[in-house]
């Protein structure tokens, strides 16, 4: 039995998107697998006043059960009156890679899903994108679509090489599909490494610095398509505090390099209303759990080391919001 977003008290992404273009910031979109991770995003978002899309990926569904998910993000709506302050939730498909699984999370309370027909020709990618958006505009939820091809690892993507986006397809891609908003390539990517220590250069300090994002494919973008809601993938700035936690600890976090969070500012500034963040909740979770572990070798209470790591990714997306995305105060 079909289930409408509406019912779940959620919201889809147009009205937010026309007013952080309008603003200038960009709405975080964390993805969630467990009670941890949703309860830190929410708890987050509600203090520093900001909306949040809640992301899953179908490998997120294959872990935690689609139902199980549905009904905890009818919970966080739920959830959000408890902590005082309401604020706009959109439940969003991640790289939802065919019409079978975007219509099933469509028919399942998603209020926004996102087609990836990036790994397709050109014209299978539009006719891919455009089934979706015939599909999901009759239930008035939100389509997101993919130009160019993001490198890296993450849950069920999978790219060993990346394609910028061509500014001069944006329109056409646009216009033929009918999508609500558009990710691009500029120099993001996937996972924790995302790049070579080839690819990078060193500062005075020794640190790996990455190679710049791509404003200028952005700013041309941003000129044929004026207003348009533009999303970044693959955003994690890649904390080094974490990562040195994590190696302190008994990782082996070698050569893990994000994207700067002055870059990521600058972007959320101009058109990119959406910034996908991942990696860095999944660092900060494991550093705090590493540190738990490593100082009470006999502790075996789950609540002991995943609230500490619920704890911290509370405070990093606190720091997402307020300083990175600058959506705080705009839910």
């Amino acid at each position: 039995m079909a289930v409408s977003y509406k019912e779940l008290g959620l919201a889809n992404t147009k009205t937010l998107f026309q007013k952080a273009v309008a603003g200038g910031y960009a709405i975080p979109a964390y993805n969630f697998n467990n009670l941890e991770q949703l309860q830190a995003i929410l708890q987050a978002c509600v203090e520093t006043k900001s909306p949040v899309i809640l992301q899953v990926s179908s490998g997120a569904r294959k872990y935690a059960n689609a139902t199980l998910l549905r009904n905890m993000a009818r919970g966080a709506v739920e959830y959000v009156k408890e902590l005082g302050y309401e604020i706009p939730i959109v439940l969003h498909l991640d790289h939802g890679d065919t019409f079978e699984l975007c219509k099933d999370c469509i028919d399942s309370g998603f209020s926004s899903v996102m087609i990836d027909g990036s790994h397709h020709s050109y014209e299978d990618n539009i006719a891919l994108t455009r089934k979706v958006v015939e599909y999901a505009h009759a239930h008035d939820v939100s389509v997101e679509g993919e130009l160019g091809v993001l490198a890296g690892v993450e849950d069920d993507v999978v790219a060993e090489h990346s394609s910028y986006t061509k500014p001069e397809e944006v329109e056409d891609f646009v216009k033929r599909t009918g999508v609500d908003s558009l990710a691009i390539s500029i120099g993001t990517s996937h996972g924790a490494h995302k790049f070579t220590p080839a690819q990078c250069t060193k500062n005075a300090d020794g640190v790996l610095v990455p190679p710049p994002l791509k404003f200028e494919i952005l700013e041309e973008i941003e000129k044929r398509i004026p207003g348009f809601p533009i999303v970044l993938h693959g955003s994690s700035s890649v904390p080094v505090e974490h990562v040195n936690t994590i190696n302190q600890y008994g990782g082996a976090m070698k050569a893990a390099v994000g994207i700067p969070e002055e870059q990521l500012r600058r972007a959320a500034s101009s058109a990119v209303c959406k910034i996908n963040i991942d990696s860095d909740g999944r660092l900060a979770m494991t550093a705090a759990i590493r540190k738990v572990m490593a100082e009470n070798p006999s502790e075996f209470d789950p609540r002991k080391y995943l609230g500490p790591a619920r704890d911290e990714l509370k405070k990093l997306y606190m720091h997402k919001n307020i300083n990175v995305l600058g959506s705080a105060n705009k839910a």
